[in-house]
C-alpha cells in the first residue's frame, strides 16, 4: 500500500516533469519567435569574371534573351524594329528572324515545351510561337505592362517595370500570385529582363549595372550582382544602351549577359565578395 512518503515523491516527480516540459515548450516558443522576428539575411554580393566574349548584333535592342538547344533566342524591341531571333552564340549571326507587327514594342521572352512566349510593352498582348519554326501560332492577354519574362517550367513569371513579379498559369494565363521585391524596407522598382536559374529569379534593374537574385516564394533579394565596367563603352551611343539580357545554359552551367545595342555578349562567372 503506498505511503504518504511515496505519494509525496510521486507528486514531486510529476511536478518536476511538468516544469521541465513547460520550460521546454517555452524555450521552443522563444526560439521560434526569435527565428520569425530575426532580420532577413543580408544578400550575398557578387562581382564577376569574364569567361568569354561573344559577338552580339549592335543593332539589337535586347529585351529578352535565353539559351535553347545550343542557340540563343532573343527578343528585340522598338516599334517597327521588334523581332524574335534565333542567334548563333559563337558568331552572333542571326540564323532565323521573325518580324513583330510594327504596332507592337516587343519585350521579354521565355520557352515552355514547344512554345516560345513573347511579351509586348504597353499593348497588354503577348505572342506565342512554335519554338522550332518561330511561326506565330497564338496570342494571350495580361493586365499590366510587359517587361521581363521567364518560367519555372510551370508558370509564366513576368515583370512590369515596378517591384512586382507576377505568376501566370501557362495554359489559361490566369493570374496565380504576385510577389513584391523589397530591399531594406524599400521597393526595388524597374525590374526588367528575367531568367530563372537554380530556383531563383535573376532580374536586371533597368538603367543600372546590377542584377538581383530573387526568392520566388516571397520576393526576398538573396543576391546582388554588380556588373559595373562590363559594358563595351567604346561603342555606347546613348542612355538606351544599358545592361539588359540574361541567359543560362543549364547543361553547361554557363551564364550569359548583354545589353541593348551592345556589340558583345559576355559569358561570366560570379565571384562572391568578402
Amino acid at each position: 500500500m503506498p505511503t504518504f512518503t511515496s505519494h509525496l515523491i510521486i507528486a514531486r516527480w510529476r511536478l518536476g516533469i511538468a516544469l521541465w516540459c513547460g520550460a521546454l515548450a517555452a524555450g521552443s516558443t522563444s526560439a521560434a519567435e526569435a527565428e520569425e522576428n530575426a532580420p532577413p539575411a543580408e544578400p550575398t554580393r557578387y562581382g564577376f569574371e569574364i569567361v568569354h566574349r561573344w559577338p552580339h548584333d549592335p543593332e539589337a535592342f535586347t529585351q529578352g534573351l535565353l539559351f535553347h538547344d545550343g542557340m540563343l533566342l532573343e527578343s528585340t524591341g522598338m516599334n517597327g524594329h521588334s523581332s524574335l531571333r534565333r542567334v548563333d552564340l559563337t558568331t552572333g549571326k542571326v540564323r532565323q528572324r521573325v518580324e513583330v507587327n510594327p504596332l507592337f514594342f516587343a519585350e521579354g521572352l521565355t520557352v515552355i515545351g514547344t512554345k516560345a512566349y513573347q511579351l509586348t510593352w504597353r499593348s497588354r498582348t503577348g505572342f506565342i510561337y512554335d519554338v522550332d519554326s518561330l511561326e506565330l501560332v497564338d496570342q494571350f492577354p495580361y493586365p499590366t505592362e510587359g517587361w521581363g519574362l521567364t518560367t519555372d517550367g510551370e508558370s509564366l513569371i513576368m515583370s512590369d517595370g515596378s517591384n512586382s513579379i507576377h505568376f501566370l498559369d501557362a495554359h489559361s494565363f490566369a493570374h496565380q500570385r504576385t510577389v513584391e521585391v523589397v530591399f531594406n524596407g524599400q521597393p526595388v522598382h524597374r525590374l526588367n529582363e528575367l531568367e530563372y536559374i537554380g530556383g531563383e529569379i535573376y532580374a536586371n534593374i533597368w538603367q543600372t549595372h546590377h542584377i538581383v537574385r530573387i526568392d520566388p516564394k516571397d520576393g526576398r533579394i538573396t543576391g546582388i550582382i554588380d556588373l559595373t565596367g562590363l559594358e563595351p563603352t567604346d561603342d555606347r551611343r546613348h542612355r538606351a544602351d544599358v545592361l539588359n539580357g540574361i541567359a543560362y545554359d543549364e547543361a553547361g552551367d554557363r551564364l550569359f549577359v548583354t545589353g541593348k545595342y551592345w556589340s558583345e555578349l559576355f559569358e561570366i562567372r560570379l565571384v562572391p565578395q568578402t
